[in-house]
């Protein structure tokens, strides 16, 4: 295709919100900047006309490093001896929500490991707390696979917001990904529970993790229609020293910006954010990762003794602009690409 006839169709796109595999396919992998600059711009006009110009905060909490999993990309996979585990208390957790809620923040992210410590219970105590003292503050849980009754639990203690990532949504993919003990069916069905229960759902995948192809990215988007979650995060595969990926490649930096711009064609209202791992890959990832559609980023509120043992993959961006006290520095950032940090709950657009 000639350049007019890529413009074409990617207005096609935008207006159609859909493509065929090929044209997909193509765009997923494309290298030509002439192709990506207009795909990156029209994503950018599509996010402006409902979102304008905000970026979305959300605080995210790492309350735990300890998983019962063995994930084979994963830093925090049950069988690396070498990381130190913690789990954030209750009260610990309360005073990162105050220390957020100051600073301006109105979502908070609790994410962690699959650990069994975090009952049913306990969490439902947490959530009631944070409720208690912030009820103009979004919940969001980042906590793993969980029983359909679990979620509720949680969701009638006052979880708004679930993120709960797919990986891959291509069986052969999801092995070599995972070991034998976990399952892509079920995984896809806590997805399923969740919308069912009544959560914002956010799903995603991760792009260039091994063995991974174009047209399991493909699957990734077309699982993603069918699920039509509010949040879609998508980062690069990072590799961590003390996994079996050990010696693999980075995702590609050009691919994420290319699925980001798909996922804000394919799906306009979607919250999108510019993901930790953007900024690990490229110093000016999350700014890239905005002017290709993307409208949320996440700082990271955790207690500074904890921030470097979240370690999913090697060299994770947790001081800097990842301390949520530079807020004021990551501010400046958005406004010199013209774009603005808000201040609110961040809730999807209808």
């Amino acid at each position: 295709m000639n350049e007019e006839q890529y413009k074409e169709r990617i207005l096609q796109l935008a207006k159609r919100k859909d493509a065929d595999d090929d044209f997909l396919g193509r765009l997923i992998t494309c290298r030509d900047e002439w192709v990506t600059s207009f795909l990156y711009e029209t994503a950018a006009g599509v996010r402006q006309k409902l979102y304008g110009r905000d970026v979305y905060i959300r605080g995210l909490i790492e309350i735990s490093n300890f998983c019962r999993n063995d994930c084979y990309y994963c830093g925090i996979r049950k069988s690396n001896k070498d990381l130190t585990r913690y789990r954030v208390g209750e009260d610990e957790i309360l005073e990162c929500c105050k220390e957020g809620y100051a600073l301006g923040f109105r979502t908070f992210v609790l994410q962690g490991g699959e650990d069994g410590y975090y009952t049913d219970d306990r969490l439902c105590s947490i959530l009631t707390g944070i409720k208690k003292e912030y009820p103009d503050c979004a919940v969001t849980l980042s906590l793993g696979e969980r029983s359909r009754e679990s979620y509720k639990k949680l969701h009638d203690a006052g979880a708004d917001r679930y993120l709960l990532r797919h990986e891959t949504a291509d069986e052969t993919h999801y092995r070599q990904l995972h070991p034998a003990s976990l399952s892509l069916e079920n995984r896809k069905q806590c997805l399923f529970h969740l919308k069912e229960t009544g959560y914002q759902v956010g799903s995603g995948f991760m792009v260039g993790s091994p063995g991974q192809i174009p047209e399991y990215l493909i699957e990734d988007l077309r699982f993603l229609q069918e699920l039509q979650p509010a949040m879609i995060g998508i980062g690069p595969f990072l590799p961590h020293k003390d996994t079996p990926f050990r010696e693999e490649k980075k995702g590609d930096l050009t691919m994420c910006l290319n699925l980001t711009a798909i996922l804000r064609l394919l799906f306009p209202h979607a919250l999108i954010p510019a993901t930790t791992a953007l900024g690990t890959l490229h110093s000016e990832g999350r700014e890239l990762g905005i002017l290709a559609g993307a409208n949320v980023v996440m700082p990271n509120l955790s207690p500074l003794s904890v921030r470097k043992l979240y370690s999913l993959y090697n060299n994770k961006a947790c001081t800097g602009l990842e301390a949520a006290e530079h807020k004021a520095l990551l501010e400046k950032r958005m406004e010199r690409i013209c774009y603005r940090i808000v201040t609110s709950r961040g809730d999807v657009v209808k």
